[in-house]
């Protein structure tokens, strides 16, 4: 089989990590097989990208053998201590000794391909579209009731962080790091109660969410926008009082300039003395024909 080629331009360091450059001038890395890129976006920012199996010298990788987007990366110096990060976390996977196992089972995404063995009662499932962690009865009582799922499965996307923070001993630090943002973010109330701290803003999503909401639930937000053919350098934009969609809830259009116009993490707020309510013709292909604004 032919080996991943390794880069020209700079030694790996004690950790294993190689950087260089691609043929397209990105600042790129490899640890093991798993290929780094910091890719350009728009407005000089950067972000990750990652890699698998690349079969040429790292000086002929090009952008299109890069995927995903895995994060805003600041600099140079934020990317390298990227790569390491991931480094450390490859050694220390391969410490845990996690074991491959091909046994069939049936899972709640469907037939499994594949099993992860981290030991006994805690099995790693994939599928052709999803995965995730199953655990035997007696590892199961050991999960926080408040985090406990009563048919045993956690599933890949936020549950298996729940796996994580209850057997911290079988994961990486960078898996254990994830898994703990991962329940700020997903289960305040419970790491709350669990760990006996008050999450303050900023560290969790869902809690700032909550917050943002309460705020602003008078307020007109922005459910659904699109740049105006009609008036030229502003944004269409539908939207309803705290943001609600369904079946009988008002709904506004506004102007506002495209400028002006960003999300943000939780949705954009309408600024009653800044974007008019409009009520001319729509871009807006379902609104067409409707006379109210």
């Amino acid at each position: 089989m032919l080996e991943t080629s390794p880069p020209s331009t700079e030694a790996p360091d004690s950790s294993g990590a190689f950087f260089g450059r691609s043929a397209d001038g990105m600042l790129v890395a490899l640890v093991g097989e798993h290929a780094f890129a910091m890719v350009p976006a728009r407005d000089g920012r950067h972000y990750l990208a990652r890699g698998w199996r690349i079969r040429r010298p790292m000086a002929e990788w090009i952008r299109l053998d890069f995927y995903g987007h895995s994060g805003e990366i600041a600099d140079e110096p934020a990317f390298r201590a990227k790569v390491l990060e991931q480094a450390q976390h490859q050694r220390e996977k391969l410490a845990l000794d996690r074991r491959e196992d091909r046994s069939p089972a049936h899972t709640p995404w469907g037939p499994s391909q594949g099993a992860t063995i981290h030991a006994d009662g805690v099995t790693f499932y994939s599928t052709a579209g999803h995965g995730g962690f199953h655990l035997s009865p007696d590892r199961n009582r050991e999960v926080h009731p408040l985090l406990r799922a009563t048919d045993s499965w956690y599933e890949e996307d936020e549950c298996w962080a729940i796996v994580a923070i209850s057997f911290p001993h079988l994961f990486t630090a960078f898996e254990r790091r994830c898994a703990e943002q991962t329940i700020k973010d997903s289960w305040p109330d419970a790491w709350e109660a669990i760990f006996g701290t008050i999450l303050v803003p900023g560290e969790s999503r869902r809690k700032d969410q909550r917050a943002f909401e309460a705020e602003h639930a008078a307020d007109w937000i922005v459910v659904s926008a699109i740049p105006s053919d009609q008036q030229k350098g502003f944004v269409e934009c539908v939207a309803t009082p705290g943001g609600k969609r369904g079946p009988g809830t008002e709904e506004r259009r506004f102007l506002v300039p495209s400028g002006e116009y960003e999300i943000g993490r939780f949705g954009f707020v309408i600024d009653p003395d800044r974007h008019p309510v409009y009520a001319g013709p729509s871009s807006f292909i379902g609104w067409r024909g409707r006379g109210s604004p």
